[in-house]
């Protein structure tokens, strides 16, 4: 079994990259796209570990509403990298059979916060 850390942030094969992109067409967020999302900026400052330099704190952003917010451990700590657990219980979807986030509504993408302004996970990756 690979570390978790290994496995999120390994490349993205380019046979994947249309199933990404029929994903995020659909709007869906969920562990699984969190995962594919990491792989697919990987070496880019699209991800927390490289990002936490420039100041980037991992955040979501609902595009309904225009809240956005901090990702956070279920108990309401910052989290140091994507987590659904901690999101806003009206953004959530459907929970796992252990009372896990499994998706979010539509709408609601991961990025990050710095300086009160939300950036995209594209954005991060050109910014930082």
């Amino acid at each position: 079994m690979k570390p978790i850390l290994t496995t999120l942030i390994e490349p993205i094969p380019a046979s994947e990259l249309n199933r990404e992109q029929k994903i995020k067409q659909r709007g869906l967020l969920s562990q699984q796209t969190l995962a594919q999302q990491n792989r697919l900026y990987a070496d880019t400052a699209g991800v927390s570990i490289h990002c936490r330099s420039a100041g980037f704190t991992p955040a979501f952003h609902d595009t309904q509403s225009g809240r956005s917010v901090i990702s956070r451990y279920v108990d309401g700590r910052p989290a140091p990298l994507h987590l659904l657990d901690g999101l806003p219980a009206d953004w959530v979807t459907d929970y796992d059979a252990d009372g896990h986030v499994k998706a979010v509504r539509p709408g609601v993408i991961a990025g990050f916060l710095r300086a009160g302004r939300f950036y995209t996970r594209e954005q991060a990756a050109k910014a930082a």
